[in-house]
């Protein structure tokens, strides 16, 4: 039996060998713990985010523990893809236009995947006119916006516009997040919602696909 109490704070702690080591423990027996062992670093994340809030953490740490749980998620992803036979919508997850930043985007991508949701990635720095044509093209309906510069927030804010103005702003349901998103952010955008961290993207995104956790 995993200790996921430690786990988490080796997380917290950013002892990348340590956790490492701990999932790949979880994966020897073809990884039935592995939802546990997400949640868990899920919230060695949570504590990586009081720390920098704190200042006892540095930008250098959140973008390490970023990396980390990139690794991490990467380990027990396919142990977490098998037991989601249940699919429960299809979603486009991209960071906008002018950002280049994915970490984040890859971590929700990784929980929504392992939530059941089937994600059109459409990578980093991606135009308004694209994420819209994509939608249209495939009857997509749930889009999740990612950001970390503060200049995204005028590229989310475009990309909500380029929907209006395709008569399809009624069609889809919009989340966004990254750090520069607050609730003024995603009311001046125009957002449907916004989210603080993977957990709240997935809930949103099940209460819209009607698959509520």
């Amino acid at each position: 039996m995993a200790d996921f109490d430690k786990l988490k704070d080796a997380m917290g702690d950013l002892e990348e060998d340590d956790v490492l080591e701990m999932l790949e423990k979880v994966m020897e027996d073809g990884g039935s713990q592995a939802g546990e062992a997400m949640k868990a670093c899920q919230e060695g994340m949570n504590i990586v985010g009081e720390r920098f809030a704190s200042q006892e953490y540095f930008v250098s740490d959140l973008i390490f523990s970023g990396e980390l749980m990139t690794e991490a998620m990467d380990i027990i992803r396919p142990a977490l893809l098998s037991q989601s036979s249940e699919k429960v919508g299809k979603m486009i997850l991209c960071t906008v236009e002018g950002d280049l930043h994915d970490i984040g985007k890859n971590i929700v991508k990784a929980m929504l995947e392992a939530s059941g949701f089937d994600v059109v990635d459409m990578g980093i720095d991606v135009p308004a006119a694209e994420i819209v044509k994509k939608a249209k093209e495939e009857g997509i309906h749930i889009i999740g916006l990612s950001g970390v510069l503060t200049l995204a927030i005028d590229s989310m804010k475009a990309t909500i516009e380029a929907f209006k103005e395709a008569g399809l702003r009624e069609d889809v349901k919009i989340v966004i997040g990254g750090a520069p998103v607050t609730d003024k952010v995603c009311e001046l955008v125009g957002a449907d919602a916004w989210a603080i961290n993977p957990a709240d993207t997935i809930r949103t995104c099940r209460e819209w696909s009607g698959s509520a956790a």
